[in-house]
This record gives C-alpha cells, structure tokens and sequence, in this order.
C-alpha cells in the first residue's frame, strides 16, 4: 500500500508528528461506523467513502484516511479517533 520510504517521509500536517499505518481492526471498526453514518470528519461531515486503510498520527488522536490507495492528508478530513472508541462502547462497530 504505502512504501516504508514514503511512510517515513509523511507526517501530519497540523502538528508535524510521524505517521504510522493504521491496523485493519480499527480500519474496519471506522468502515462500520460510516456504514451505520455515525462517523463523521474533523468538520463535522458524515463520512461517506469507506477506507482502504488509514495513517495515524503519534500521538494516537488522530487517523488520516487512505482512499483507493491515496493518503488523504487534508485536516479537514482527518478523523478523530475517540469516535471509534465510542462506537466499540456502545457495541456498534
């Protein structure tokens, strides 16, 4: 999907903390919550498109998603993570 070359050089571009890619448990517990439209971006949009994986910052805050093999790395579009923890609370996801 993404080179370790590239991956090395990505980082966010809101804190400029490095990237890493994302396990596909959480990526399929965010696909689950845009299936049921309860994820939503750092706007506050519903998210509609489903990941092919995502980038997570450092700090664990925050994914970036990976669309048809494409990082998405505009903060507009980043997804705060303690949605997916929310969803896997409630036994949604």
């Amino acid at each position: 999907m993404i080179s370790d070359e590239l991956l090395a050089i990505l980082q966010c571009p809101e804190t400029r903390q490095p990237l890493r890619i994302a396990e596909g448990e959480l990526i399929a517990r965010l696909n689950g919550l845009i299936g049921g439209r309860r994820l939503t971006n750092r706007v506050g949009q519903k998210v509609e498109t489903k990941f092919d994986g995502g980038l997570i910052r450092e700090d664990d805050k925050v994914l970036f998603p990976i669309v048809d093999g494409i990082p998405i790395l505009l903060i507009d579009d980043s997804i705060h993570l303690e949605q997916a923890e929310e969803g896997n609370r409630k036994g949604d996801a």
